[in-house]
């Protein structure tokens, strides 16, 4: 089938016994890899701005950060977002998903919704890393929801995971591989219960794909 095909083009998970989480205080991002960053962002012609860094402690804070404004396509739900983060998930939105949504549902994305970039928190649904600050505690995470499409469909993972529809299943399964190209960590319904409804998507070199 179509969806398979494009699915096999977009392969390269890697898999690892665990997920990507930090303990104590998180590296920072040198400053020649954001500047590195930023300037990549502006040459794929990605609106944003920069924000000051923030130390709130406790393993949380955000540095070498951007706020995206316009991507190409619409998204909302995202706050600030570590500037390799911003990056991946630009690249992406723009690259695999957006393209995936049109070849294999016919339609082109309204908007993309998510569900959440940094929030001073720990890992969810992992008793082994309960204690673990998550990657959002530092906004080096995205949690990806759904897209609504041109045509008026909405199209969710805690819908449409599991959906009877073959070209649904399909494209949440592609965008889902694509994803795995793109960001250290990514964590979907398969993965546990916490994630039923999104997908988690870090920017880290962990090679975790689930």
């Amino acid at each position: 089938m179509r969806w398979a095909l494009l699915a096999l083009l977009v392969a390269g998970c890697g898999r690892v016994e665990h997920p990507a989480a930090t303990r104590g205080q998180p590296a920072r991002p040198a400053i020649r890899e954001t500047a590195q960053c930023e300037a990549d962002l502006t040459r794929m012609g990605v609106s944003y701005r920069t924000l000051p860094d923030h130390d709130y402690g406790t393993g949380c804070g955000v540095f070498g950060a951007v706020q995206l404004i316009d991507i190409g396509v619409p998204v909302t739900g995202i706050t600030a977002l570590r500037c390799g983060e911003a990056r991946a998930f630009a690249s992406w939105t723009r690259n695999a998903l957006a393209p995936a949504a049109y070849q294999m549902l016919g339609s082109e994305i309204a908007r993309v919704e998510g569900m959440g970039s940094y929030a001073c928190r720990n890992v969810v649904g992992s008793v082994r890393n309960a204690d673990r600050r998550s990657g959002h505690a530092i906004a080096n995470a995205v949690d990806f929801g759904g897209v609504v499409l041109k045509d008026g469909r909405r199209i969710t993972v805690l819908n449409d995971w599991n959906s009877p529809d073959p070209q649904v299943r399909g494209f949440l399964q592609t965008v889902h591989v694509s994803a795995c190209k793109r960001f250290g960590t990514v964590l979907s319904p398969d993965y546990n219960a916490a994630h039923r409804n999104h997908l988690h998507l870090e920017d880290d070199h962990a090679g975790f794909c689930r």
